[in-house]
């Protein structure tokens, strides 16, 4: 499965792709999902810390949101992330 989803700029995309997959193990950093806040997405990290991240609009957010559940869930495994622009091409498995 493959997403595609669009942030708020540049710096927001490679956020994104550097802090949702680890590549040798097909894991991603963000153990859950904080808060949403219309556009923007509170996560928290496997440090245990909080990040924010910048979506275009919230139906991004909710796009990201579901996507990424399943992962959460050990349902599925991340296989790659690509930045193009302020976009983040998602795969999963």
């Amino acid at each position: 499965m493959k997403i595609t989803v669009t942030c708020d700029d540049k710096y927001e995309a490679q956020k994104v792709a550097s802090l949702i997959f680890i590549k040798d193990k097909g894991e991603t950093y963000i153990t859950s999902i904080l808060n949403i806040i219309k556009n923007e997405l509170i996560i928290s990290l496997k440090d245990k810390s909080a990040h924010s991240i910048v979506f275009q609009d919230e139906n991004e957010v909710e796009k990201f949101a579901d996507f990424i559940q399943s992962v959460f869930e050990n349902e599925h495994k991340l296989k790659s992330t690509k930045i193009i622009g302020n976009q983040v091409e998602i795969t999963k498995e």
